[in-house]
């Protein structure tokens, strides 16, 4: 897997492409260097967002005030930041959960 992540500012950033209103939260692979996640949320205010924001803090073991979406508010394709993890550490995690 060819996941784009990058180090800027003592967070890690990496990208993703959200399916909102999915049958259940879920991992679903890899679409074009981002982790492509179903979410069970609509893409209605925020909501998506702030469910992408938890699924992914449970994924890598963080606490969810530690995720946040630094771009693409209004958008299927976001990048995230990560607090308190470094870059190998996410890798690794975010291909383990993408099988």
């Amino acid at each position: 897997m060819a996941l784009w992540l990058a180090e800027r500012d003592g967070r890690v950033r990496f990208r993703v492409q959200v399916q909102p209103r999915a049958a259940t939260n879920r991992v679903v692979g890899e679409h074009e260097a981002a982790l492509k996640v179903a979410l069970t949320a609509p893409p209605v205010d925020g909501a998506a967002n702030k469910l992408c924001c938890r699924f992914l803090a449970d994924l890598l073991g963080v606490a969810k005030t530690r995720v946040e979406v630094v771009a693409g508010h209004a958008s299927r394709r976001k990048t995230l930041a990560v607090d308190g993890l470094d870059l190998d550490d996410v890798r690794r995690r975010l291909m383990a959960a993408a099988g």
